[in-house]
């Protein structure tokens, strides 16, 4: 078993004891909560007359369901609005502090965590939402929940959980221009599979991981569990203090020092042991883009796409399932693939540095005819500051349709969906069967500047040739 790593650093601090059954009841630090796994979790406490044990460690606001276009209340659809009155009121029963639309500060759960500070190395969150992993970027253990564990950590604050193992994950070099964080972990589910990472935490590190900012890192670790990993992280540096200091929830003044202080020390030894190392190079990393029905098949956007045939045995049926319902045939290129509709946006790639990258693709361009483009900030305040740089300006002269906050097409609990077989270049986290919203829709994962670019073309193109262009 790993020793020494950060995880098991953690891990321990917040052990409370060892349960029959051989699993850690761990202590959690920070309960993230939204409309959506909460309203059945509240109701089970509530039958059990118990209370929230700890209600200043628990955090809500709503984003699965919110419109991006008319957020006037009533909600149109009814069972959105049942949700949005049921986590309002749970919280004002049980004090808790709730981010609700018009707030200033509502966004995605896993945005508006890290911009407030709420997020900090050393601890455990968990939430709700499978993609709880990206607060591994600060340096914190981070779980995605079913409803009864968030349950449990409503009435005790506290979670059973087997131990994980630990693999390294190192990407050393420079990326080169044009490829970015979600590239990294698209290449890196591609390499270990979508089931490799089961049983396991990921710890990202080499020289290209120290050298991404926040932002970039959080879009690894988001997409982890995308890759089999309970959570992932990077150990914590001055790139992590310098994005923390001043943040509404961050230790001020002396605590401050001392609090950067310790956070130093949760670092992964130097000696520390692991279960698995795994050694990438940065240079091996082109624009990458999913072609099938799970993250894990993606290709370089200068590769042609594989023959079942070529691929292990276990992967054949699977691909052969994507490529009839995706209508993409072996041998051919992304490049020139129609897109319908382009959504930048989403926990993994709807923060401030997403959407000035993907506002520097389409800067002096106009979205391709028939295109449908649209940008939804991650949070209200990504959305104020994008307005304030006049990004929103830079899109919709372009075509595209600038909204309100919230998870939008992700996973389309709301009005934003697919229609029928359309195709969509997205900067989510999914591109299951039917995840976007339709049934028969069809879904390919890339960067928000590969969707810029996607928009302006009409169709799957290499971001590369308008960024370098002269």
């Amino acid at each position: 078993m790993s020793k020494g790593t950060l995880f098991d650093k953690v891990w321990d601090l917040h052990t409370v004891g060892t349960l029959p059954s051989g699993q850690t009841q761990l202590f959690i630090g920070l309960h993230l909560v939204h409309e959506v796994t909460s309203p059945q979790a509240f109701a089970m406490v509530r039958e059990r007359q118990l209370k929230v044990m700890y209600p200043e460690r628990t955090v809500a606001t709503v984003d699965h369901i919110v419109p991006t276009e008319s957020q006037a209340r009533p909600f149109a659809d009814p069972l959105a609005e049942a949700m949005m009155q049921a986590l309002e009121q749970n919280c004002k029963e049980h004090g808790i502090r709730f981010y609700n639309i018009g707030s200033g500060s509502q966004g995605i759960v896993h945005v508006i965590a890290p911009e407030q500070g709420l997020t900090q190395p050393g601890m455990t969150i968990a939430c709700g939402d499978s993609h709880t992993s990206t607060h591994g970027a600060f340096g914190a253990i981070a779980f995605g929940i079913g409803t009864s564990q968030v349950r449990d950590v409503l009435a005790s604050q506290t979670l059973a959980l087997g131990k994980l193992k630990v693999r390294r994950i190192e990407v050393n070099g420079v990326l080169q221009p044009g490829v970015y964080a979600k590239d990294v972990i698209l290449h890196i589910i591609r390499t270990l599979g979508v089931k490799g990472g089961v049983g396991y935490a990921y710890e990202f590190a080499g020289t290209a991981i120290e050298a991404m900012s926040m932002e970039e890192r959080m879009t690894l670790c988001n997409m982890a569990i995308e890759g089999g990993a309970r959570c992932g992280y990077v150990n914590p540096d001055q790139i992590t203090y310098d994005y923390l200091k001043g943040r509404d929830f961050a230790p001020q003044g002396t605590a401050w020092d001392e609090a950067v202080a310790w956070w130093q020390t949760l670092r992964s030894d130097t000696d520390a042991e692991y279960d698995d190392k795994v050694v990438l190079s940065a240079v091996d990393i082109a624009p990458t883009v999913t072609w099938g029905i799970t993250p894990g098949q993606g290709i370089a956007i200068t590769e042609t796409l594989p023959r079942p045939e070529s691929l292990p045995d276990e992967d054949q049926v699977l691909a052969q399932e994507a490529f009839a319902y995706m209508d993409l045939t072996p041998g051919q290129s992304l490049k020139g693939t129609a897109i319908d509709v382009c959504f930048i946006g989403s926990c993994t790639n709807g923060r401030i540095s997403d959407l000035r990258e993907a506002a520097r693709v389409v800067q002096g361009y106009t979205v391709a005819e028939g295109v449908k483009a649209f940008v939804v900030p991650g949070s209200e305040r990504v959305k104020q500051q994008a307005e304030a740089e006049g990004l929103d300006q830079i899109f919709t002269a372009a075509g595209f349709e600038w909204r309100e906050a919230g998870c939008s097409m992700c996973l389309a609990m709301n009005p934003d969906k697919l229609q029928g077989r359309q195709m969509s270049a997205s900067s989510s986290n999914r591109n299951f069967k039917g995840r976007q919203g339709s049934a028969s829709g069809r879904t390919l994962l890339m960067s928000p500047a590969m969707v810029a670019a996607a928009a302006v073309a009409g169709q799957v193109t290499d971001v590369r040739d308008y960024l370098l262009t002269p």
